[in-house]
């Protein structure tokens, strides 16, 4: 086999590889002889299968592992031999692949940039925080009270008010014909829900227990039912009772409802549910700030490869679910020029800083530990309940996607070990703020990447 080097670039090497018919011929019949210790021929004990025979029936399928393993072999040499950092998987372009020629391909390797890192004690940042005020605290008991309503029946003869509930029978129909759905008997309803379509409950404001009423309203025009889309109904309505939404007392009996043991038991887990969203959106503000100092500190040329992966990663978020079956199928009419260029510069950025990190982490010999790991596989199949087995068993049989959920991880070990190397100062301010904080725009970055 010889590997030959045709072309050098900053970030990219291209080399020729070829192999005589005498080398591809002495590999088929390496993996021809391996093969006859196994297969089965009439006439032959396994391993005494003559070559000739072997090879004409099984030489044309060997070829293909001839093709595969003589690629790994002559990337993983060029790779060795010139000290190279591949940044993503070769470019193989097959020539010429013959047993009376041989073998000739072309190998393009995309390479990482050689990073100097900026001293991480030269970076200041400010770690903005916020703690959930009281009113809060009882907005939010408010919710869950709202949430735990009950009802009653209202005694006192009077017309049904907007919060109410009504006890109704009715049965609707369209130009005198029945659909499914549109008949029930003792539905309790609360005006004002917007539980029923169009003005329905408006046209029980009012009514008392007792009344019947005729209600026409009409169906909206994207309605489940194919036949009701757009069409006008009616429906006869009995109300039947009258009942009143009953809001529970905030106190301790309500708590214990709850399942604790006193109302400042519940504040107290409110309060720690509160903070802990505070301290997600606090801890996600500072890791951009962290990433924007980074950016700012390091200028190289990113492999373009990997930038264009990321692009179309970006420009696939951009479009949301669509097929891709259709082999035609490109992002290419995804954004104005002006938005694409824009989605370039977020594709480079991501890239420049993953790279970093990634570097910070190598240099510093940080690992995600098996034990990381399967506590983030679990933490993916708490997120399924009921599911959990299939997605254990998922990442068992994907070794991709386990990588995929390992890459997260390994960012974030990262980041908690710049974040000890640098000075962090602690501003408290409101959620208003922090959440402002945490929606801006990134900068933008002036200065060119540097050859160098």
């Amino acid at each position: 086999m010889q590997i030959t080097q045709t072309k050098q670039e900053e970030l990219k090497r291209e080399f020729t590889v070829t192999m005589t018919p005498e080398e591809v011929d002495a590999i088929v019949n390496e993996r021809l002889m391996e093969l006859g210790k196994t297969v089965k021929m009439p006439g032959f004990r396994p391993g005494k299968i003559p070559l000739n025979l072997l090879k004409s029936k099984y030489g044309k399928s060997v070829m293909g592992e001839v093709l595969e393993s003589a690629v790994n072999d002559s990337t993983l040499k060029a790779i060795n031999e010139n000290n190279l950092r591949p940044a993503m998987r070769p470019q193989i372009d097959v020539k010429t692949f013959d047993e009376t020629l041989g073998l000739e391909y072309t190998m393009a390797i995309e390479l990482l940039p050689e990073i100097k890192l900026a001293p991480l004690d030269d970076i200041k940042l400010e770690k903005l925080t916020s703690k959930p005020a009281d009113k809060e605290i009882d907005e939010a008991l408010e919710r869950i009270a709202e949430s735990n309503k009950t009802s009653e029946k209202v005694e006192e003869v009077r017309a049904a008010q907007t919060g109410d509930i009504v006890v109704i029978d009715f049965d609707g129909t369209v130009n005198g014909e029945a659909f499914p759905g549109m008949k029930g008997e003792d539905f309790p309803l609360e005006l004002g829900s917007k539980s029923f379509i169009d003005t329905f409950e408006e046209q029980l404001v009012g009514a008392k227990p007792g009344d019947k009423r005729t209600v026409k309203v009409t169906f909206p025009k994207d309605y489940g039912h194919e036949k009701l889309q757009g069409v006008d109904a009616v429906f006869e309505v009995n109300v039947k009772e009258l009942r009143a939404s009953v809001k529970p007392e905030i106190n301790d009996a309500f708590a214990k409802q709850l399942g604790f043991e006193s109302l400042d038991k519940v504040k107290e887990a409110i309060t720690a549910q509160i903070q802990n969203e505070y301290d997600q959106i606090a801890r996600m503000t500072l890791k951009r700030g962290l990433l924007d100092a980074l950016d700012e500190k390091h200028a190289f040329v990113v492999p373009a490869g990997m930038v264009d992966a990321e692009f179309e990663g970006i420009l696939h978020q951009v479009q949301g679910p669509h097929d891709h079956s259709d082999p035609n199928h490109t992002h290419d009419d995804i954004g104005t020029p002006e938005e694409r260029a824009e989605y370039k510069e977020i594709a480079e950025r991501r890239v420049r800083l993953g790279l970093v990190l990634a570097e910070i982490g190598r240099e510093n010999k940080i690992e995600v530990t098996n034990q990381e790991l399967q506590q983030a596989v679990i933490a993916e199949a708490r997120r399924y309940p009921g599911q959990e087995q299939q997605v254990f068993e998922f990442y068992q049989k994907n070794p991709q996607a386990l990588e995929s959920l390992k890459a997260p991880v390994y960012e974030d070990k990262v980041v908690n070990f710049i974040l000890e190397k640098v000075k962090v100062d602690s501003k408290e301010v409101s959620i208003e703020e922090l959440t402002k904080a945490a929606e801006a725009e990134p900068p933008k970055k002036t200065k060119k990447p540097s050859k160098k």
